[in-house]
Formats: C-alpha cells, sequence, structure tokens
C-alpha cells in the first residue's frame, strides 16, 4: 500500500496500454526501472514499445514491459520500465511474480537495474519523504515467496549474497541528491547514503506492531518495507547490478507518541515522494546516456559468477532445467 495511489494508477495503466506502439523489441535494454510511483512517465524518454506481459519459464511478468529510449543523447540509451504490483495494484507483496519480472529483464540483456519502494523510517533522522540507500538487508520474509532460480530439484546453485546492493550504483545515485525537493516544508528532503544503512523485508500485507518495531530499531535497521526480497536476490542471481531507492513515507509503529501507521498517513506523503523519484530517475537516465558508467560496462564484477556458482554439471540436469538456465545465460549452457 505505501507505494501506490488510485490516481498514480490511473495514470499509469493509460500510459501503458498504448495500442499505437510496436510490441515487440529487438535491441538490448540498458536500464531496467521496477516500482510504481512517478516513475513512468520521465520527461527525458519516448516510448518505443510495449511489451505484453513477458512470459518467462516461471510465469508472467506483473505487468507489461515499457520501453524507452533517451530523448537526445548522445548514445542510444534504452529504458525499461516493469510495475512491481501489476497495473492494477493487483499482486500484494507476497504474490508478486518475482522471479519472472527479473527474469524478464535479464532476458532482454538489461545491464543494471534500478528499483523504488516506499518504506517506513526506523529512525528519527530518516523523516518521511526523505530517501535511502540501502547497502544491507534484513529478511523477515516467512518462506512464501520463491526467492531463487536455482531452488528446483535438479540443480544447486549458491550465489554470495553479503553485499545484496551494488555499492558502485549507489555512489552513482547520490551523486544527484541535490534534485530532490521539498517546496511546501522547511525541511528539506535527504538523499540518505551510507554502508550500513539497512532495509528490513516484512512479509506483510499488515504494517509492523509497535513490539516488531522497535525490535527491528534493535537491530540496527534503518527502514522497512515488504518488495525487496526477493527482488534483490534473484537480480544477484543474474548478474544484475542492482540498488533499491527508498522513499520514506511514515515512521513505521515505533514513535510511541504517534498513532500506528495507516495507509491515510502514507498517502500524504506519495505525491512528493512521485516528483522527487521522477526528478531523481530522470537524472540518473540522461547522465547514463551521456557516458555509460563503468559499473555498467563491467558488470560491476559480477560477469561470470553464476557459471561457477552451479554445482550440478549440465549432463546431470534435465532438459527443461537447460532450458531455464539458457533463458537467463544463453552464453553460458
Amino acid at each position: 500500500m505505501r507505494n501506490s495511489c488510485i490516481r498514480l494508477r490511473q495514470l499509469l495503466r493509460s500510459k501503458m496500454t498504448n495500442s499505437t506502439l510496436p510490441t515487440h523489441f529487438d535491441g538490448e535494454i540498458d536500464l531496467g526501472i521496477i516500482g510504481g510511483t512517478g516513475l513512468y512517465k520521465l520527461d527525458c524518454l519516448e516510448q518505443v514499445a510495449i511489451l505484453p506481459e513477458v512470459q518467462t519459464p516461471w510465469g508472467k511478468t506483473s505487468s507489461p514491459i515499457t520501453i524507452s529510449k533517451v530523448t537526445g543523447g548522445r548514445n542510444p540509451f534504452h529504458v525499461a520500465f516493469l510495475a512491481r504490483h501489476g497495473l492494477h495494484h493487483q499482486y500484494p507483496p507476497s504474490k508478486v511474480p518475482f522471479r519472472a519480472n527479473i527474469a524478464a529483464l535479464k532476458h532482454l540483456r538489461c545491464k543494471a537495474v534500478l528499483s523504488f519502494s516506499a518504506v517506513g523510517s526506523l529512525q528519527s533522522y530518516i523523516k518521511p519523504r526523505d530517501f535511502v540507500l540501502p547497502q544491507q538487508i534484513i529478511d523477515r520474509t516467512k518462506g512464501l515467496r520463491d526467492h531463487s532460480y536455482f531452488n528446483d530439484e535438479g540443480l544447486v546453485g549458491h550465489v554470495m549474497f553479503g553485499d545484496p546492493f551494488s555499492r558502485s550504483f549507489a555512489d552513482y545515485i547520490h551523486g544527484f541528491h541535490h534534485v530532490l525537493e521539498n517546496p511546501d516544508s522547511p525541511l528539506p528532503c535527504l538523499l540518505h547514503h551510507d554502508r550500513e544503512l539497512t532495509v528490513v523485508c516484512m512479509e506483510g500485507p499488515q504494517f509492523s506492531t509497535r513490539a516488531e518495531s522497535r525490535m527491528y530499531r534493535n537491530l540496527g535497521a534503518h527502514v522497512i518495507n515488504m518488495s525487496v526480497i526477493p527482488e534483490a536476490k534473484l537480480a544477484r542471481e543474474c548478474e544484475l547490478p542492482y540498488q533499491m531507492v527508498c522513499m520514506s513515507t511514515d515512521y513505521d509503529a515505533w514513535k510511541e507518541h504517534e498513532e500506528p501507521v495507516t495507509v491515510e498517513s502514507v498517502m500524504s506523503h506519495l505525491a512528493n515522494n512521485g516528483r522527487n523519484a521522477n526528478s531523481l530517475a530522470s537524472n540518473v537516465v540522461q547522465s547514463m546516456a551521456r557516458e555509460l558508467p563503468e559499473f555498467m560496462k563491467s558488470g560491476d564484477g559480477l560477469k561470470g559468477s553464476v557459471k561457477f556458482s552451479i554445482s550440478t554439471k549440465p549432463e546431470a540436469m534435465s532438459k527443461e532445467t537447460l532450458q531455464k538456465l539458457r533463458f537467463l545465460f544463453p552464453d553460458y549452457w
């Protein structure tokens, strides 16, 4: 609920169902953007195709994928946008087809994934309307979500996840901290960024109890959402540099003198967060189009990591398993 509102969903629906655009795309994607609020209509982009819900070996994506190109860029630069919770916000956190979403972006030869998510703040200095670039995750989901491509019978793979986000990507995004605005408040909107910033991912769809919220604070966490797991894990398994931009909307439930978080209180900050998300994404995309960052050229040190993380020999894999792997990594198997 934190990352949606009726008006934005209606606009998103109208923008992503343009029947005049092609329904296929033969090129490669430079950047994938996953989210909702404020990201589907960047002024620097021109839509070139809308792919219907893409069919992958792990099912269909949660929404059509809109392919756009940067207008006036020095080099061709294409962006793929995907609505995490669907065009009608029909997928609750536990039912989002995360594996299909990330697999589709990988299949399109995406070079990196920029994700946006509304969050609750667990620290007083991270106020509503601030943005956060987390570098660590505490997983509090309950095993209901399909969290790996390498967890089926007949395939064993172990991928390193000690640093779940791309530090280089976060550094790059932080370079645009100055674009965040808060026009109807004397307080600035900050873009928090350091190596210890931690996001808790809870199952949902209910928000936290006060006891849970205090526990997460005691664990050293900074923000909480329902979306980063398994999205970050799957991006790592696909060798994709991944960074989530967390947009604070409330103080969760830990502040004793405040009422527990409600949908109404969350919605009051969404409009400003949407504008800032749009501005931040626009600046990041235009800068990338002028000169592709080194971490996207090199793969941020992830290229080849999966090939050596699979323990099962190809000759021992079923035909179906090999087909799935080739959907993600046609150059490996």
